[in-house]
């Protein structure tokens, strides 16, 4: 039998952190398979004896003087009863004897002949009754687990890693882009800053919380990442249209920052004006536009397609006109084609959304900001590690060179 099955499948890793902050539907599902609530409570101690050796994770301060250093994970198993269920075993390297060790607790559990029985039935008492302090005592005696370290590390852990997040150090990285959009979490606006590396990375860089997208708390933004080593007015922006977001930039990293205004919200912008019987026309035309090699080519038929449709409907020709010189952004710097698909739209930061959206999407009920906070910075950092890098990112040097000489250029004439 295979823990976590179905359409809640879940890594090994999972944790009781985890399961206790899922909606209702998805703890009753985990509780068909008594195996998987083992697997969740078996990683939960693991973790808690890495963090008792290596510390918390991204965090400067370590235990022992830092001796013990987090080492990556094998796949392991632990059998019970008469099965034996997957779990990854994490790692931990003792720097002073230059080797790996294994957990105790990993150990332990090994020789464990049966971890089903009384727990199991504690714990779907527990669930089935949201009595999760019911839970939690089910867990401490049926494993030997503290009480007050399964609930502390319930409480503590998004807490841990939104701190983790938001004071990493990112002056190690060479930023040659950074996206910035809006997502929304129970009325409110988490705004992301998506950086990608000269490596073609992509890096969630911090995020803030408004009500709107005024260009006040995205400038902040921009100067706290610029304060954590990130060289904020060297970079190409990519933006959705927002004037607020774009005001911002302005503020931050002068009147001469470079932005490309997403393509397809432009389109989006100008059809919303015009009679559907208009709109595949005009998108042919504006992406045949947009697909010119040469800036003067592009610009050319976007004036075209201004003209044509001014006739029909003069907000939408306002609408080309408007951030015209920021939709080719990419054709002024001759940015290889290859690039276009990755850096003229906001697709990257929108697919960053939606990861992130697989992970708090079980949250109905939003009680504070800090719940936001730790639930963003919680699931950026989950969805960071399976992140792809850019398409194309051998050509990033070429264009990292063409920015730079964008920027230098008119530091050399101010």
């Amino acid at each position: 039998m295979e823990p976590l099955t179905g359409k809640f499948t879940q890594e090994n890793r999972a944790n009781l952190d985890w399961l206790l902050e899922q909606s209702l539907d998805v703890k009753m599902e985990v509780m068909k398979s008594h195996l998987s609530i083992c697997q969740i409570i078996a990683n939960q101690i693991m973790n808690e004896e890495l963090i008792k050796l290596a510390g918390e994770r991204y965090s400067r301060e370590k235990p022992f003087d830092g001796r013990y250093s987090r080492w990556g994970s094998n796949p392991g198993s632990i059998r019970i009863g008469d099965q034996r269920v997957k779990v990854e075993v994490p790692r931990v390297r003792d720097m002073g004897k230059e080797q790996c060790q294994t957990l105790e607790s990993y150990q332990r559990m090994q020789e464990v002949n049966n971890m089903s029985g009384q727990i199991v039935a504690g714990v779907i008492k527990g669930l089935s009754m949201r009595d999760y302090e019911g839970v939690i005592d089910h867990v401490s005696e049926g494993f030997g687990l503290s009480k007050s370290a399964v609930s502390r590390r319930f409480v503590e852990n998004t807490r841990d890693e939104l701190q983790a997040f938001m004071d990493r150090d990112l002056s190690g990285h060479q930023f040659i882009a950074i996206f910035i959009d809006g997502k929304s979490l129970g009325g409110e606006q988490i705004i992301i800053a998506l950086g990608v590396t000269e490596q073609g990375k992509k890096i969630p860089l911090e995020f803030v919380q408004a009500h709107s997208e005024k260009a006040e708390p995205v400038a902040d933004m921009l100067r706290r990442i610029k304060g954590r080593g990130v060289h904020v007015e060297d970079v190409l922006y990519i933006l959705d249209g927002s004037k607020g977001f774009r005001k911002a930039v302005k503020q931050v990293c002068g009147e001469h920052a470079l932005i490309q205004r997403c393509t397809w919200h432009k389109f989006e912008n100008i059809k919303s004006y015009l009679a559907e019987s208009e709109h595949e026309p005009t998108k042919a035309d504006y992406y045949k536009a947009l697909g010119r090699e040469s800036y003067e080519d592009a610009k050319a038929d976007l004036l075209d397609l201004e003209y044509r449709i001014r006739s029909v409907n003069v907000t939408a020709a306002n609408s080309i006109l408007e951030g015209l010189e920021e939709i080719l952004t990419l054709h002024k710097l001759g940015i290889n084609q290859k690039l276009w698909t990755s850096f003229r739209t906001t697709n990257c930061i929108e697919s960053l959304n939606s990861q992130l959206g697989k992970y708090i999407r079980k949250v109905t009920n939003w009680q504070s900001s800090d719940q936001r906070y730790r639930w963003t910075a919680a699931g950026l950092l989950e969805t960071e590690k399976k992140m792809h890098r850019i398409r194309n990112y051998r050509l990033i040097p070429l264009m990292k060179k063409a920015i730079l000489l964008h920027y230098n250029s008119l530091r050399a004439t101010s």
